[in-house]
């Protein structure tokens, strides 16, 4: 009985807690107004609550003081689809910092987000569709650059090809002069295309940590990269891109996780570092 109890109580800390995961993002690309400038991540909810009006998680967020909060997808779940909760969520968050959001293949495979995204853009929230938004501090801006998730494509290739169409149309009419640029995509498996494209930073989610994560191997399995997957977690970086994978909030097909708790990133923005290859 003790060992039930304890195995309850473990696994309920596993996937109730939330972990805050704090990095620094140095580029020489970053104009000198967003020094020290924050974002805080969030992907892959699920509908899932954390407190009576989503109250811990917000509380979370809000301590961190963000200047932008981003979300990278999977705001519900398309089999346990609840939006009384994900909205919930977004209404707090909107009364932080300004709230960007992409899609992820959840939000396609309900069927209902074309309501969903009606409701957000009521709310508050910034839906970026194969689009580009401007932020700017002091007299600096950087541009911020959303994708749809590719969700629609039957097979890897597909979804790459859909997913670079996206990322041309998104591009297309930016001032070139502004040199930093962000990314929000749901898919951290394509950071090549992205690299392709020389983002500078990329947030991404949709690996849900590898579900279970071993120590010092890290995620066993993760959809669109099957097991043991490369991108589950933390920084990764090819060429000129930095790539941050969030390890989510919630669960969908597979309904636990095991030493992967949901995650906050917290990201701050530094300005030229001569040791750092940027």
């Amino acid at each position: 009985m003790f060992l039930l109890f304890s195995s309850i109580v473990f696994f309920y800390f596993q996937n109730n807690t939330i972990v805050t995961t704090e990095t620094t993002f140095f580029s020489r690309n970053i104009p000198p107004s967003f020094e020290d400038y924050k974002i805080v991540q969030l992907s892959d909810l699920h509908s899932k609550t954390f407190g009576k009006h989503q109250r811990t998680l917000v509380q979370k967020v809000n301590k961190v003081n963000p200047d932008l909060i981003v979300f990278t997808g999977d705001l519900v779940d398309s089999e346990k689809y609840n939006e009384e909760a994900s909205l919930t969520l977004m209404a707090e968050l909107v009364q932080i910092a300004p709230v960007y959001f992409v899609t992820g293949n959840h939000e396609w495979w309900s069927g209902k987000f074309d309501s969903l995204e009606e409701k957000l853009i009521d709310i508050g929230v910034q839906v970026l569709r194969n689009s580009a938004g401007v932020l700017t501090r002091g007299n600096d801006i950087v541009h911020i650059i959303g994708i749809d998730d590719p969700a629609k494509g039957n097979a890897n290739y597909e979804e790459r090809h859909i997913s670079e169409k996206a990322i041309l149309d998104s591009l297309e009419g930016l001032e070139e002069d502004v040199n930093f640029k962000i990314l929000l995509s749901h898919r951290p498996e394509m950071l090549s295309l992205y690299a392709d494209y020389e983002f500078d930073l990329v947030f991404t989610g949709h690996a849900h940590g590898g579900q279970f994560r071993i120590p010092f191997i890290g995620g066993v399995v993760a959809p669109n990269q099957g097991l043991f997957p490369k991108y589950t977690s933390g920084k990764h970086e090819l060429d000129k891109t930095t790539m941050i994978v969030n390890r989510g909030l919630g669960n969908s097909i597979i309904p636990l996780r095991l030493l992967n708790r949901p995650e906050i990133v917290v990201l701050s923005l530094k300005t030229e570092m001569s040791t750092y290859p940027h």
